[in-house]
C-alpha cells in the first residue's frame, strides 16, 4: 500500500522553463531573520530509474531529505501523491511528460509523452477525479489545448479557447477548473500596439494578456479579458530588447501567469512582467485593485513587497498566497500576504525560505494543503518542499535537473484499463518476475500462479508491492506463469499472463 501523508513528509516539484529573462528589476528586499545559504542550481544530468517490465519508461528519481529526522511522523487521514510535468531534455531530464509519484518519490503513473506538458495536476469535475495538462506548442508562452483524463487515464474533454481567439489558442499557464465546470485560461495573442511610451515603435506588436473563463461542456466562453483595455504598457518592468516589438518578434509586456477565483464576482490575474496582481471584477472586467508594480493600490509592510511573481491565489483565511521570483541575488521564496482593503496595505503574514539560496528565475507556485501545510515548487529551479503553515519547513526533494512548471500534492485513485506488465527471466530451473502496472493505485501485494496450463497452475509466491515494479522470486516456474494483483484485501483486481 502507498504512505499516507504527513505532515513531516516530504513534497512539491519545482519547474525549469526554458525562458530566457532580457533584464530584471531591481530586487526587493526580504526580512533578514534568515538567510539561506547559497548554492548553485542543478544542470548535470538526472539520474533515471529503470524498470524490466516497462523499459521504455524512465522516471528521474527523486531525492528528498528531511529538516528535522529527529520528530516523529504524524498519521494523516488519507494518502497523497505529487504531480509533476518534467522536461527540458537540453537539462538532463530522463523523460518528459506527465509523472505522479507518491510521498517517497516512488513513480505511480509515468505517462512517458514525448513532448513537454504544463500544469500537470488532480482537480474534480462533474463531481469526480480527474487529472489535467496542458499540450501544444511553446517557447515563454504556449499555444494548445488543455487535456482532461479521468480515473481511468481515458481522456473525456479537451479544452480551448474560443470567441475572436479561436481554438487552440490556450496559453499553459492556467489551467483551473472551477467549481461550476468552467475553466480558467490564459492566451497571449500577438497584436499591433504603440510602444513608443517604452522607446520602441509607434506601430508595433505586443504579446497581449488575455483571460477566458470556458464552459468545458459546451466549450462556450463566459468570460474575457484583454490586458490591453486595462494596462498599459508603460508600466512593463521588462526592458525592450533590439528587435522586439515587430510583427516577427512581439514584445511580451505583460505575462499573465495565472486567473483564480476571488470569491463569488471577481479574478486574481497575475502578470509577473508588471509586478503585479490585479482584482478583476467578473461582471465588468474592470480592475478594482492592483497588488504590486508602478501603480500599487497598497502599500506594503516591511518584507511583503515581491517581483516577477507567479501563481497569485486567495486563500480560505482571506490571505493571498504568491510564489515571488525576485532576481538573483536574492532568492525565490513563497509568500502568504494579508490584504487591508480599509487602510489598503499589504503585510507580510509567513514566507517560505528554502534551505538554501534559490534564485528561480521562471515558473513557481505554493499551494495550501487540506491540513494546513504549504508545498511550494521551485520554478526554474528542480526542487520541491513542504512547510507548515507557519513557515517551518519540514522536507525538501530534488529530481536534480529539468523542469516542471508547477508541482501539485493531491490524494489520487488510479484504475487503468491496460493489465499490468511482467517479464519473467529464468535462471536454471529458479526464475524472477518483475511485474509493474502503471497508474494502478490499490495494488497492495502481487500473486504468482504456476504450472503447465492455465488448468492446473498453483499459487507459488505472494509478496507485498515494493514500489512501481516489484520482482518476485519463483522456484520453478513452469510452462504457464500468471501474475496477479490484489488489493489490500487480497481481492483480485487484474491479472496478466506472462508471455
Amino acid at each position: 500500500m502507498r504512505p499516507s501523508i504527513t505532515p513531516r513528509a516530504g513534497w512539491l516539484l519545482a519547474a525549469v522553463l526554458t525562458v530566457a529573462l532580457t533584464g530584471w528589476a531591481p530586487a526587493v528586499q526580504h526580512p533578514a531573520a534568515v538567510t539561506p545559504t547559497p548554492t548553485s542550481s542543478a544542470v548535470t544530468k538526472a539520474p533515471a530509474r529503470h524498470f524490466v517490465s516497462r523499459p521504455d519508461l524512465t522516471p528521474p528519481v527523486i531525492t528528498a531529505t528531511t529538516a528535522d529526522a529527529g520528530l516523529a511522523l504524524a498519521p494523516a487521514a488519507e494518502s497523497a501523491d505529487v504531480f509533476l510535468g518534467p522536461k527540458d531534455l537540453d537539462t538532463g531530464v530522463a523523460m518528459q511528460g506527465e509523472l505522479i509519484v507518491d510521498a517517497h518519490g516512488q513513480p505511480v503513473w509515468v505517462a512517458g509523452s514525448s513532448t513537454g506538458t504544463f500544469d500537470f495536476r488532480e482537480q474534480t469535475y462533474q463531481g469526480r477525479p480527474v487529472l489535467t495538462y496542458w499540450v501544444g506548442a511553446s517557447s515563454s508562452y504556449g499555444h494548445g489545448d488543455v487535456v482532461v483524463l479521468d480515473q481511468t487515464y481515458t481522456q473525456v474533454a479537451t479544452v480551448t479557447t474560443g470567441g475572436d481567439l479561436g481554438p487552440h489558442q490556450a496559453d499553459m499557464h492556467e489551467t483551473t477548473i472551477t467549481p461550476r465546470g468552467t475553466m480558467l485560461l490564459t492566451s497571449y495573442p500577438e497584436v499591433r500596439a504603440d510602444l513608443s511610451s517604452i522607446g520602441g515603435p509607434k506601430d508595433g506588436w505586443v504579446l497581449e494578456g488575455v483571460a477566458q473563463e470556458v464552459d468545458i461542456a459546451t466549450g462556450r466562453v463566459l468570460f474575457e479579458w484583454r490586458s490591453l483595455d486595462h494596462v498599459p504598457i508603460s508600466d512593463t518592468f521588462q526592458p525592450l530588447s533590439p528587435g522586439q516589438g515587430t510583427q516577427a518578434n512581439p514584445f511580451d509586456y505583460l505575462h499573465m501567469n495565472s486567473v483564480s477565483l476571488d470569491g463569488p464576482d471577481h479574478l486574481l490575474i497575475s502578470a509577473r512582467n508588471t509586478h503585479t496582481v490585479y482584482e478583476v471584477a467578473r461582471g465588468t472586467g474592470a480592475v478594482t485593485w492592483q497588488l504590486g508594480g508602478r501603480h500599487s493600490s497598497f502599500t506594503f509592510g516591511p518584507g511583503a513587497a515581491f517581483a516577477w511573481q507567479h501563481d497569485a491565489r486567495r486563500q480560505a483565511d482571506g490571505t493571498v498566497t504568491l510564489f515571488d521570483n525576485e532576481a538573483p541575488p536574492t532568492s525565490s521564496r513563497g509568500v502568504r500576504l494579508s490584504l487591508d482593503t480599509t487602510t489598503m496595505t499589504a503585510t507580510l503574514v509567513v514566507q517560505y525560505l528554502p534551505p538554501a539560496t534559490r534564485a528561480a528565475a521562471t515558473q513557481g507556485d505554493v499551494q495550501v494543503l487540506p491540513d494546513g501545510n504549504v508545498v511550494v515548487g521551485w520554478g526554474q529551479e528542480p526542487y520541491y518542499s513542504e512547510y507548515t503553515g507557519a513557515g517551518q519547513l519540514l522536507s525538501d526533494a530534488t529530481f536534480t535537473a529539468g523542469s516542471s512548471y508547477r508541482a501539485f500534492v493531491a490524494p489520487w485513485t488510479g484504475t487503468p484499463t491496460a493489465p499490468p506488465d511482467a517479464v519473467l527471466r529464468r535462471s536454471g530451473s529458479a526464475g524472477t518476475v518483475y511485474v509493474s502496472w502503471n497508474g494502478a493505485t490499490q495494488v497492495a501485494s502481487w500473486r504468482v500462479l504456476t504450472g503447465s496450463d492455465a488448468s492446473d497452475a498453483a499459487p507459488a509466491a505472494t509478496v507485498p508491492r515494493a514500489g512501481f515494479e516489484t520482482a518476485i522470486p519463483v522456484k520453478h516456474p513452469g510452462s504457464y506463469v500468471e501474475v496477479q494483483a490484489l488489493d489490500a484485501a487480497g481481492a483480485l483486481l487484474r491479472s496478466v499472463v506472462v508471455g
